[in-house]
């Protein structure tokens, strides 16, 4: 009766171990748990090429995150790291390339501006008394502003020599990994063994207190957020070196990245926890995450959805582990080190355990069916939904699985996910770009790789591509601006709207249209502003646009949301006073041409670019000869044939 006492106690204190070991590093257990689950549903998740993939995609993500711990164990937040990178960056290409600055100044000019706008963080914060959310959003807009001025809206080449932190070291160690290493130690050594580390959970834990005690706090907060900054700026310039080129879109979003982070890595929003390992899980969580869910074929849109609810629950466990009395592991802690020791020893064994038993799983699979993949610059535009749907028609007509991919217009995001189809020894690979120089180191590693690349609507540069099927964007904006020129007899007011700055349509398109007016010295440009490809920014735009330009004549939009927007703003003027020009061809654009609101639509064939892709991709993988560029006609659609238009 004793014995079976005891070991029914022992059950039950082992039961408890397990359950304070889960939630004292619930974001380790996480980690595993979806190792587990993507290794046992895709055969190319835990292999070295794609685990190197996940490192280098987890990177930048990992280097803001540790910035942002700092400012959320002290009780802040910093909402304008993902803009300052950009920044950084952009200041280190433009200095180095265009001014002809010396390499080390212009990385020294990159890492101070990258502290300047954390000190002026900081100090809106400490002394001006504005909220953190309050003061790091204005300079989240002023950083990208100053972005969007100092590169003119259009990518800068990287120095060569910084480039090379882009690179692979011996083959097997990828430089951002490296870069992301030392950050994170120093990170740990920041917060277990120096004063302002101690600050840092003092002031988050009890800002009143830790003043009382005789911390200067707002002295302390400046330092603070001046390592964000600096941190901001080593994320700038690992993701510029990746893309060999500095964007002034780049890091758009990735705030909410790093914040989530260092939430799922056990720091409270509350302040006052934290730690520099939970970060790093954080990152990798997201990393492996947006991995295998690409190599699963998800939805774009619902791996929005997964990313958003893996962020819920890691906050609901940092409530339970609160509630449960569970406190995490501080590096400094008695006896910390020790159990953080024998918890990552044992995720090493479980990691290998699942190695060993998932190349049993996949071993030995195999099909005959091609393998292709697409990569979008982005679903949340009509255009490319349909060049989607072509691709997947085709696809499917032909025999071919084919994965597609939304970067969301963000080049780096786009970058990962072409390493992604690479590591995957996918046999084609189908590439909208969204900047055209970006997309061009990871169109070079497939060549590498000998997977044929088929671009499609917008070129590659500084890479081979096997063909480029698209239409030509520089003959559309031409044939758009003489149109519009010629409906209004040679002459009068009109406005420009521009698609997003820094993209490889908008600049052609925009090349077009200065090419098409130059025939016409009638006509006045009174404005020229980007609204981003985007109905609702086109709306806002052209509305305040009208406040001051109430005589315009005619709207040169570089896409057909911009020019429904437009013409929503203009109400019954489009139309009648006001001649509404768009460009692609999208079923509301033409419905648009055909009420009459929308005098014309420079039309593309989305559809028709996806086919013609999948088709040519399909001959390359068959080892055929495939022409070098495949130009789909561009047609002015206008109310007169709008009808026998087939799109």
């Amino acid at each position: 009766m004793a014995a079976e006492t005891l070991k029914s106690t022992t059950g039950a204190g082992g039961a408890a171990a397990v359950r304070r070991l889960l939630l004292d590093n619930g974001a380790l257990t996480a980690l595993i748990v979806l190792v587990v689950a993507l290794s046992a549903l895709s055969g190319d998740f835990l292999t070295a090429d794609n685990l190197r993939n996940i490192g280098v995609q987890a990177a930048v993500t990992a280097i803001l995150a540790f910035g942002v711990t700092f400012v959320i164990i002290s009780a802040g937040i910093d909402l304008s790291v993902g803009s300052v990178a950009a920044l950084s960056a952009t200041v280190l290409a433009w200095g180095a390339t265009q001014q002809g600055i010396p390499v080390v100044i212009a990385v020294v000019m990159a890492v101070a501006t990258g502290i300047a706008c954390g000190l002026v963080n900081g100090f809106l914060i400490s002394y001006g008394k504005l909220p953190p959310f309050i003061a790091t959003l204005a300079m989240l807009s002023v950083g990208r502003g100053l972005s969007l001025v100092i590169s003119q809206g259009s990518p800068i080449a990287f120095p060569s020599s910084i480039s090379h932190l882009g690179d692979t070291l011996g083959g097997w160690l990828p430089v951002p990994v490296l870069v992301m290493a030392v950050v994170g130690l120093a990170t740990a050594f920041v917060l277990g063994r120096t004063y302002i580390g101690r600050s840092m959970y003092a002031i988050g834990g009890n800002e009143e207190a830790a003043r009382l005690s005789g911390l200067r706090v707002k002295k302390q907060k400046l330092a603070i957020y001046a390592l964000s900054g600096l941190f901001a700026a080593a994320a700038g310039i690992v993701l510029a070196a990746r893309l060999s080129s500095a964007q002034p879109q780049a890091a758009d979003g990735y705030e909410l990245d790093a914040i989530a982070a260092v939430v799922i890595g056990g720091a409270s929003l509350a302040g006052g926890t934290g730690k520099a390992s939970g970060t790093l899980i954080g990152a990798l969580i997201l990393a492996v995450l947006r991995n295998g869910l690409n190599l699963l074929s998800v939805s774009a849109f619902w791996q929005q959805v997964v990313i958003g609810v893996v962020i819920a629950l890691a906050v609901l466990l940092d409530t339970l582990r609160r509630k449960a009395g569970a406190t995490p592991t501080v590096l400094g802690a008695p006896g910390g080190r020790g159990r953080q020791a024998g918890t990552y020893a044992l995720a090493a064994v479980v990691t290998v355990a699942i190695v060993g038993a998932t190349s049993f799983l996949h071993g030995g699979s195999s099909s005959s069916t091609p393998k292709f993949g697409l990569a979008v610059s982005t679903l949340n535009n009509p255009f490319y939904v349909q060049l989607r749907a072509g691709a997947q028609a085709e696809a499917k007509k032909l025999g071919v699985d084919l994965t597609v991919t939304d970067a969301q217009n963000d080049a780096s995001q786009q970058a990962n996910q072409m390493q992604n189809f690479t590591s995957s020894n996918l046999d084609a690979i189908i590439v909208n770009a969204v900047d055209s120089d970006a997309a061009g180191p990871s169109v070079a590693a497939a060549d590498k790789a000998k997977i044929p690349v088929i671009a499609v609507d917008r070129t590659v540069n500084k890479a081979s591509v096997d063909t480029l099927v698209a239409s030509d964007n520089v003959k559309g904006g031409e044939l758009s601006a003489r149109t519009l020129a010629e409906k209004l007899g040679g002459s009068g007011k009109i406005v420009i709207l521009q698609g997003t700055a820094g993209t490889s349509a908008a600049r052609e398109r925009a090349q077009g249209f200065a090419a098409g007016l130059k025939a016409y010295p009638g006509i006045e440009v009174v404005a020229q502003q980007p609204a981003d490809f985007d109905r609702t920014k086109g709306l806002d735009v052209m509305s305040n646009l009208l406040q001051a330009h109430s005589d315009v004549k005619g709207v040169l939009a570089a896409n057909d949301e911009m020019a429904l927007g437009a013409v929503k703003a203009l109400g019954s003027k489009a139309g009648s006073s006001v001649s509404v020009i768009g460009f692609d061809g999208t079923p509301d654009g033409l419905t648009a041409v055909k009420n009459g609101s929308m005098y014309a639509s420079v039309a593309q064939q989305p559809t028709k670019l996806g086919e013609i892709a999948v088709d040519n991709a399909l001959k390359a993988y068959d080892g055929k000869k495939v022409p070098q560029t495949i130009k789909v006609p561009v047609k002015v659609v206008t109310k007169e044939n709008v009808a026998g238009f087939s799109g």
